[in-house]
C-alpha cells in the first residue's frame, strides 16, 4: 500500500523533482546539508511547521500550487516533526537526506507518503503507525479478555510487528540512530498494553486481576530508559511511561476513599513516582504535564484542583507549560455546576451558524467524536440512541472536533437517521479553551436553561443515568 502510494507520490511531485537532482551532486560534501519539501492536498493553511520536540524551527509557507520547499545548511541527523495544523507526523534525517512528502489535509495519516533520500525509513515508520492505529481498534476488546487470552492476543500481535521490523530493517539497512524509533515505535505500543491491561480489565469487567500476573509479567521495565531525552518527543515512549506510571500509583484499597478523593490520592501519587522514578528533567516535565492534563479534566472539586497544583508546581520546572495548565484550570472553574455553558459558535451540516447558548428549551446532554476513533464515532452514536429512547424529555447534541468539514458530512451519511442535534466546530481551538475538551470521552449534562448540570461526565459511564436525574445543584463544586 505504502509503495503504490510511493509510486503515485514521484508522478504528483515531478515539478519538484529537479530540485532533489540538483541536491544529490552535493552528496559527497562532508556537511549537513538536508532538504524537505513537498505537496498539501486541500490545505487547511498556508503553511508547514517544521518542528523538533515540539519547538518550531521554520515556518514553510505554501506556493500557489500547494508545495512548499526548504534547504537546510545544516541540519543535526534526528527526529523531526512537521505539522499542517491541526495534524502532525514525525520525520527523521540521516546526514544529507533530501525528502519529499505528500499529504492531503482531509485524511492525513492515512495519506502521508514520502520519496526521496531517505524515504524507506520514513514510510517505514509511518507504517507502523498506521499498524499501531488499526491495533487499537480492539485494544478494548482484548481489555475485556482473560488474562491468559489477553496475553495470546497482544504477543501474536507483538511477533507479528517484530517480523514486519526485521524484514524492513535488512532490507532498507538503516542507521543506529534510526533503528532507535523504529523499535520504539512497535515495543512501546506492546508495552503499554500490558500496562493498560489491569485497570481498565477491572473497570470493564469487574475483575481484579492484579494477583494472577505471573511474576515475570513486568520484566521488560528492568531494561528500559527512563530517561532517554532522545526519545521525549516521541509519543510511543512518552504515552508508555505515562501508562506505567499510572499503573505503579493504582490504590487498590478503595473503599477507604470517596471518588473524589481516591481520584486526588491517586493523582498525587503519579507526580510522586514520576518525580522519583525520572531524573531526566526534559522527560520528567512532560510526564508530569500529562499527568496535569488528564486529571484537572477528571475532578471537579476547586479544593482539590489546588492541592494538586501545589505538588505539581513544586515539581515541574516547565513554566510554558505551567502557564497552559493554569489556564485549563481557570476554564475549569467557569464549567461549575450552575453556570451557564460559555458560549462557542458551531456550524450544521448545511453550513449554518448555531450558537452553544441555543441549547435551551428542555435538558440537553452534548458529546463528542471523530473519525480518527471510528469505533467510538459509532460506538457513542449508538448509545445515544439508546438513551433517548429511555428519555425521549433529552435533547442529544453531538460535536464532531475534525477541521475537515467534507469529511464530517459524509461521516454522517453512514449513520441512519437518529434524532440526534449533529454540528461541528468552527474553531476548535476556542472549543478547547472555553469547554476544557482535550480528550473525545467528554459529556456535558445541561438543564432545560442551558445551565451547566455536569460538565465532566461519560455517556459511558454506569452511573450516567443517575446523574441525568439528579437535581441541578447536586454537586455544585467547592470554591475554598
Amino acid at each position: 500500500m505504502i509503495e503504490m502510494r510511493a509510486m503515485r507520490t514521484v508522478v504528483l511531485l515531478a515539478g519538484l523533482l529537479p530540485l532533489l537532482g540538483s541536491c544529490h551532486k552535493e552528496f559527497g560534501r562532508n556537511d549537513y546539508r538536508a532538504y524537505f519539501g513537498g505537496e498539501v492536498v486541500n490545505p487547511q493553511n498556508r503553511y508547514v511547521l517544521f518542528c523538533k520536540d515540539g519547538d518550531v524551527l521554520d515556518t514553510i509557507p505554501l506556493k500557489a500550487n500547494n508545495t512548499f520547499f526548504i534547504a537546510f545548511d545544516s541540519l543535526t541527523p534526528g527526529l523531526y516533526s512537521f505539522r499542517h495544523d491541526p495534524e502532525y507526523q514525525y520525520v527523521y534525517f540521516d546526514k544529507n537526506d533530501s525528502l519529499m512528502v505528500r499529504v492531503n489535509s482531509r485524511d492525513f495519516d492515512q495519506s502521508v507518503v514520502w520519496c526521496g533520500r531517505g524515504d524507506q525509513k520514513n514510510n517505514f515508520l509511518m507504517e507502523q503507525y498506521l499498524r499501531n492505529e488499526a491495533d487499537k481498534d480492539s485494544l478494548f476488546e482484548n481489555f475485556d479478555l482473560g488474562l491468559a487470552d489477553f496475553t495470546k492476543r497482544i504477543d501474536a500481535s507483538h511477533n507479528s510487528d517484530e517480523k514486519f521490523y526485521e524484514k524492513k530493517k535488512e532490507k532498507i539497512k538503516w542507521s543506529d540512530g534510526f533503528d532507535k524509533y523504529a523499535k520504539a515505535a512497535m515495543d512501546y505500543h506492546y508495552y503499554a498494553k500490558k500496562e493498560i491491561y489491569p485497570n481498565v480489565h477491572r473497570l470493564r469487567t469487574g475483575n481484579d486481576v492484579i494477583e494472577q500476573l505471573p511474576k515475570d509479567f513486568y520484566d521488560y521495565r528492568q531494561h528500559l530508559d527512563l530517561n532517554d531525552s532522545l526519545l521525549s518527543g516521541f509519543s510511543p515512549y512518552v504515552n508508555y511511561l505515562t501508562h506505567m506510571i499510572n499503573n505503579m500509583s493504582s490504590i487498590t484499597y478503595h473503599n477507604h476513599f470517596s471518588q473524589e478523593d481516591l481520584a486526588l490520592k491517586t493523582n498525587l501519587n503519579k507526580l510522586q513516582v514520576a518525580d522519583s522514578l525520572i531524573k531526566n528533567e526534559k522527560v520528567r516535565n512532560i510526564v508530569l504535564n500529562n499527568i496535569a492534563f488528564s486529571y484537572l479534566l477528571e475532578d471537579q472539586r476547586m479544593e482539590n484542583n489546588q492541592k494538586f497544583l501545589d505538588m505539581f508546581h513544586k515539581f515541574s520546572t516547565d513554566d510554558i507549560r505551567k502557564n497552559e495548565i493554569t489556564k485549563i484550570g481557570n476554564a475549569i472553574q467557569l464549567l461549575k455546576p450552575g453556570n451557564h455553558l460559555p458560549v462557542v459558535n458551531l456550524t450544521d451540516a448545511s453550513g449554518n451558524d448555531i450558537s452553544s447558548d441555543s441549547f435551551t428549551g428542555k435538558p440537553t446532554v452534548i458529546f463528542f467524536w471523530t473519525e480518527k476513533l471510528s469505533s467510538h464515532f459509532f460506538a457513542v452514536h449508538q448509545k445515544a440512541v439508546d438513551m433517548m429512547k429511555k428519555h425521549p424529555e433529552l435533547r442529544f447534541v453531538a460535536i464532531n472536533v475534525d477541521m475537515n468539514k467534507d469529511k464530517w458530512v459524509e461521516n454522517l451519511a453512514k449513520l441512519k437517521a437518529t434524532g440526534i442535534a449533529e454540528y461541528s466546530t468552527r474553531d476548535f481551538q476556542d472549543l478547547r479553551n472555553r469547554w476544557a475538551i482535550t480528550k473525545i470521552h467528554r459529556t456535558i449534562i445541561l438543564d432545560k436553561d442551558g445551565r451547566i448540570k455536569n460538565a465532566f461526565t461519560n455517556l459511558f459511564d454506569s452511573e450516567f443515568e443517575k446523574e441525568l436525574n439528579e437535581p441541578a445543584h447536586v454537586g455544585l463544586i467547592s470554591m475554598k
